[in-house]
């Protein structure tokens, strides 16, 4: 099963090489990693996604807690959350395709953000499965280069006490 598992760490040199190599040194599998600083400039804000049975994931989130660096540890998954991800999508697209191709992205809600003479850019947000069914109609039309940001979670609606300044 796939978990999504949000972190507050220090923001300081090192903490995401730890983080990492907890996963690498233990063959956990990491499927997405985002890192972002949080409002707090000295707190910074990791969403990883990992999969594994529940003895993998709760073993995972007792390593993540023994890191010094940790501040609070949040398994999303099964919460109310907000999840999204962003992909820039590179397409082959003739004159005559570019009406074809704005009606797809209108549908999906995403933006043309470069027009070429041979190519658009895309840029679309939202859930994991959504890009991916964009991505899938998109194909028709010769998919050149993709770039995907990995999820972005915050959990929903919790009041969350002031305990770190700015967070």
């Amino acid at each position: 099963m796939t978990h999504t598992i949000s972190l507050l760490v220090e923001n300081h040199q090192g903490v995401l090489a730890r983080i990492s190599g907890l996963f690498s040194g233990r063959a956990y599998n990491l499927e997405s990693l985002t890192v972002g600083v949080t409002a707090d400039s000295s707190i910074s804000r990791i969403t990883l996604v990992c999969s594994g049975d529940d003895n993998v994931i709760e073993q995972i989130k007792k390593q993540l807690n023994k890191l010094v660096d940790v501040i609070k540890l949040t398994d999303l998954t099964g919460l109310p959350a907000v999840h999204r991800e962003l992909a820039l999508i590179k397409v082959s697209a003739s004159p005559s395709q570019r009406g074809e191709i704005v009606q797809v992205v209108d549908v999906f809600r995403g933006k043309i953000v470069d027009v070429g003479s041979d190519s658009m850019v895309i840029e679309a947000t939202g859930s994991t499965e959504k890009i991916d069914d964009m991505l899938t109609i998109l194909s028709a039309y010769t998919v050149l280069e993709i770039a995907r940001s990995g999820l972005i979670s915050i959990e929903r609606g919790k009041k969350i006490k002031k305990v770190l300044k700015g967070v």
